[in-house]
């Protein structure tokens, strides 16, 4: 994915700062008025406590009065899990992009991976300057290394995706691609079902294993999908995700929920598949306890794994 430029997003006005044609004559307006109750026991019941209580500001009105306006939806989170075993990372995050886009979403990929390119100079001041346009629906944020700079003293990153989020506010997605360590410090609480990425190569599954364990570990998730980079018709494929199946239920009482495969060689313009687009559909699914964060809690330790326990041998 090649980077391009996006301009400044623009910033929203605000008509309730001191001097403001707008309050200036809702002051006066309010000034001229007559009174209609001069007494407060002659007023409605309903309107002693608004009487009694002045208001905070001049522009208390108008925030009560668009309280109730409809906010900008938070964007979805979809969580790749990094994997330096494989060599068609690229590809997969194309592959996941053009879901998005069929899905009418606007995506913000934020490749935070050890293979992603440097981030922007400018990405500590403002990340706006460092979000790349790559079509209409797709924009990339370069941010090796961004995930460490933002983390606070109780070892979480998320402040660095609540300022991701900002510098995109119309992006609908953010596909975060990093390693297992940077996603359990970017999402600290948040419920989600971490996207495993594997190969047919053994220190690809090996890794991917690893990975998950570490989320178990650190974060207690424990429901993943798997994205398996494969050639179509691949006979080994079933046979690896069952694999990685198997140890994360005997090893960490962890699920696989669903997996697919992604052709490496595949072109740009070629249909994504069935598989895929249902996987990243249920991605963007709520999950059953998203209105209730998930608590960093170990599972209770397991028997220690064999050595050739993701062998496919």
């Amino acid at each position: 994915m090649r980077p391009g430029r996006s301009p400044d997003a623009g910033s929203p006005l605000d008509g309730s700062g001191p001097g403001s044609p707008l309050i200036d004559t809702i002051s006066h307006a309010r000034s001229d008025a007559p009174d209609y109750f001069t007494d407060s026991e002659a007023m409605p019941a309903a309107m002693h406590d608004t009487a009694a209580v002045p208001p905070a500001d001049q522009a208390h009105g108008l925030r009560r009065l668009f309280a109730g306006a409809a906010q900008p939806a938070a964007p979805l989170h979809i969580a790749l899990v990094a994997n330096p075993h494989v060599a068609f990372g690229g590809v997969v995050l194309e592959r996941l992009t053009t879901v998005l886009s069929a899905l009418d979403q606007h995506t913000l990929v934020v490749d935070a991976a050890d293979s992603s390119p440097p981030p922007h100079e400018l990405a500590a001041l403002d990340l706006r300057e460092c979000i790349e346009p790559l079509s209409a629906q797709v924009s990339y944020l370069a941010a090796r290394g961004l995930p460490l700079r933002d983390v606070d003293t109780r070892g979480s990153s998320a402040r660095f995706l609540d300022r991701a989020q900002q510098a995109a506010p119309s992006c609908g997605v953010l596909l975060v691609h990093a390693s297992a360590a940077d996603l359990a410090r970017l999402y600290p609480r948040r419920a989600l079902r971490p996207l495993l990425l594997a190969s047919e190569q053994p220190q690809s599954l090996t890794h991917a294993y690893a990975a998950m364990k570490l989320l178990v570990l650190r974060r207690g998730l424990m429901s993943y999908d798997l994205l398996l980079a494969a050639a179509p018709g691949s006979r080994r494929a079933p046979a690896i995700a069952q694999r990685l199946a198997s140890c994360a239920e005997s090893f960490l009482g962890a699920a696989l929920h669903d997996w697919a495969a992604v052709d490496p060689a595949s072109d740009v313009r070629d249909p994504p598949g069935v598989a895929l687009g249902a996987l990243v559909a249920a991605q963007l699914q709520p999950s059953a306890d998203a209105a209730e964060p998930a608590d960093a809690v170990a599972p209770p330790p397991r028997e220690r794994e064999p050595a050739r326990a993701m062998s496919l041998n």
